[in-house]
């Protein structure tokens, strides 16, 4: 048996010092340091450092290491440790789930020993330090005293109708970027008598270790934003589902990541921050900043919010009836008796079964199939079983659960059941042809081209074709490729990811993917085919010693041969002109006492000129983030009707917070670029 040994944090520990997960003070690449409770098998000691396995990887020679100390180790060696057998970091596998969940459940102590004398699993001491822990919640706080100047010292900082230049945006980490021109916050509000309706906006930068089993693989990630965006930073617009980012559950949208594998993202190009997050390697390490939502009052805690209720309840989002269930634990420990699962139709977490005998049983207002809309306050709408059961798992006596239970149809007889078989349209994905005619960001333009060429009617035209404005984000139709056997490639000026506009004189703009392939078909048959496209283009100014030549930009974005899914980046779509953009309307619905829970970053400035107003923050547990629909990297082209252009900050600010209960936001949204 192995005597763990670890060093507990000196008294005089710096938030800045502090490791955030195990709560231990080491270097960032060293591994975390735990004080076990009890003496540990060998069969669970790394060879290498000689403490319980962290994030443990086999060899194919059978012997288990830590991730990070074997990484190390490889660094230098090309062989195992222990035989000197050759090997390399690829050729490993995480260790079985078995050998992982015995780790977990590793009897731990928290490290803050003078003033929490806490014991539990290993699992459990992250969870413990962010919500329980007094002294880590100490060192948190004031840490944020030091950061934040106090509101009344910002209020008389600013001088009158400034809404631009210094800014109160109460997380960790904006702080730091109060000078950023443009960047607003009309998540945080302020009463009548100069006092915040919110407490205050609690942001955390989080590590997320992603390992890939083959390299190619997608981590499941769309991204926007970057450094020649008006947005700035880079953020994560969705999450693939059942992807590898999506099954880890650790990230989410709206997360700014700030470095990947020791690459700064803090003043990176889009397409510099796709080659790396694309690069070929067994792990990625993102440091992300993570919105938490508004810190709840003490009395707040466990409690679903008002305003989730208020969105759960909406009939015009939810097809059945939402119903308050609590848990009351014996103890901590105490299992819920709940199997939950994913189901492939429909994103989200349900219940499966309720183990008989079991506390979710006995208490008897649980049912399978119903769907789960939050656990204690956080939303699972696009949640997964996982991330549902650490919540629970973190819950103190009291679990509180929001669910949604669909209408028996078989007891509202024959007519119910012919009218629940088939959903017509969601309202909240209807969209439409913008009519706001407006100029694309800085830096991103486009130009029209257009090529005739005589044919025989048996020839191809040689291009493969994705989009149509009946897929999911209503895009153009675009050429995914232009095939060497084609008469197109002979020209030479149609480029893969040029909008299709015309053939032959007929309109494809508005057509879906299908009609577009019969047109397509029918005229290139024609001995005579001309040709009309948009092509767009994104400055290519780089500062800072950094390049990103348009040759780079065509490498990165060049289609796979086997892959039939290849999409343009994010960018590409910023120069379309306007009369290519669809547009929905999004209605929000709120208290007067609660903030719409976004930021934007655009409008009109002496600098730059007119900039459209794009979402760059959506704040965890608000209206905006409850609806589900609007998205990072949205554009808002118009607010109830009026349109944003020609509008600066402040006047768009007012007149949102002039919207007390509903405000509609008219917005044209792309995919973010796919990793």
């Amino acid at each position: 048996m192995t005597e763990p040994k670890t060093s507990p944090p000196a008294s005089g520990v710096t938030w800045a010092r502090v490791c955030k997960e195990c709560g231990q003070c080491h270097e960032g690449q060293d591994s975390h340091l735990y004080e076990y409770q009890d003496e540990v098998d060998d069969e669970l000691v790394c060879h290498i450092c000689l403490q319980p396995l962290l994030q443990p990887m086999d060899t194919p020679c059978g012997h288990t290491y830590c991730f990070q100390c074997l990484s190390n180790f490889l660094h230098d060696q090309d062989f195992c440790p222990v035989d000197r057998q050759r090997l390399q970091l690829q050729q490993c596998r995480a260790s079985s789930l078995l050998v992982r969940n015995l780790l977990d459940k590793l009897a731990v102590l928290c490290p803050f020993r003078s003033e929490c004398q806490q014991n539990m699993q290993r699992c459990e001491l992250q969870p413990h330090l962010h919500n329980r822990c007094p002294a880590f919640k100490r060192l948190r706080e004031e840490a944020e005293r030091k950061k934040r100047p106090s509101w009344n010292e910002l209020k008389g900082s600013k001088s009158d109708g400034d809404l631009t230049d210094t800014k109160f945006t109460p997380s960790i980490t904006r702080t730091a970027q109060t000078s950023e021109t443009g960047l607003v916050n009309p998540a945080f509000e302020e009463g009548e008598d100069d006092t915040p309706l919110r407490s205050s906006l609690v942001a955390e930068a989080t590590v997320v270790e992603l390992f890939l089993e083959e390299p190619e693989v997608d981590l499941g990630l769309r991204i926007v934003g970057g450094k020649d965006t008006p947005l700035g930073n880079i953020v994560i617009q969705e999450i693939v589902r059942d992807s590898l980012a999506g099954r880890d559950g650790k990230l989410a949208p709206g997360d700014h990541i700030l470095e990947v594998n020791d690459v700064s993202f803090a003043s990176i190009p889009h397409s510099r921050a796709i080659a790396v997050l694309r690069q070929s390697c067994s792990r990625l390490r993102l440091t992300v900043m993570q919105e938490k939502g508004f810190k709840p009052r003490p009395e707040q805690l466990a409690q679903p919010s008002a305003s989730l209720l208020s969105q759960l309840s909406n009939p015009n989002q939810n097809r059945g009836t939402v119903i308050q269930v609590t848990l009351v634990k014996r103890d901590r420990s105490e299992p819920l008796g709940i199997k939950l699962i994913r189901k492939s139709e429909e994103p989200g977490v349900f219940i499966l079964d309720l183990l008989p005998g079991g506390l979710a049983a006995k208490d008897g207002k649980l049912r399978n199939n119903d769907k789960v809309l939050a656990i204690n306050g956080q939303d699972l709408r696009h949640g997964t079983p996982e991330s549902a059961a650490q919540i629970i798992q973190a819950s103190e006596m009291r679990v509180n659960f929001v669910v949604m239970r669909l209408p028996d149809l078989s007891e509202e007889g024959g007519e119910g059941q012919i009218r629940g078989a088939r959903r017509g349209p969601e309202p909240q994905y209807f969209k439409r042809r913008s009519t706001y005619m407006k100029d694309p960001p800085g830096g991103f333009s486009s130009q029209e081209k257009t090529v005739s060429l005589k044919k025989e009617p048996r020839h191809s035209l040689g291009i493969t074709i994705a989009g149509g404005r009946d897929c999911r984000s209503r895009l153009p139709v675009y050429i995914t490729s232009v095939q060497p056997v084609g008469c197109l490639h002979r020209d030479g000026t149609i480029k893969t990811g040029d909008v299709l506009l015309s053939i032959n004189g007929i309109d494809l703009t508005q057509l879906t993917y299908n009609e577009a392939v019969t047109v397509l078909k029918a005229q290139a048959a024609q001995n005579t085919v001309t040709l009309q496209v948009i092509q767009t283009f994104a400055d290519k100014e780089e500062k800072d010693g950094e390049s990103s030549s348009t040759e780079d930009m065509d490498t990165l974005e060049a289609p796979k041969e086997d892959n039939v899914n290849w999409v343009p980046l994010w960018t590409r779509w910023l120069g379309l002109p306007s009369y290519m953009h669809w547009c929905r309307d999004i209605m929000l619905m709120k208290t007067n006492s609660e903030s719409w829970g976004f930021s934007i970053v655009g409008g009109y400035e002496e600098s730059h000129g007119q900039q459209p107003f794009f979402i760059k923050t959506i704040v965890p547990g608000t209206p905006a983030h409850f609806d589900g629909r609007l998205k990072c990297g949205d554009e808002i082209v118009a607010v109830n009707g009026v349109t944003t252009v020609g509008m600066n900050n402040s006047s768009l600010i007012p007149m949102l917070k002039l919207q007390k209960n509903k405000v509609t936001l008219t917005v044209v949204s792309w995919p973010g670029s796919l990793v």
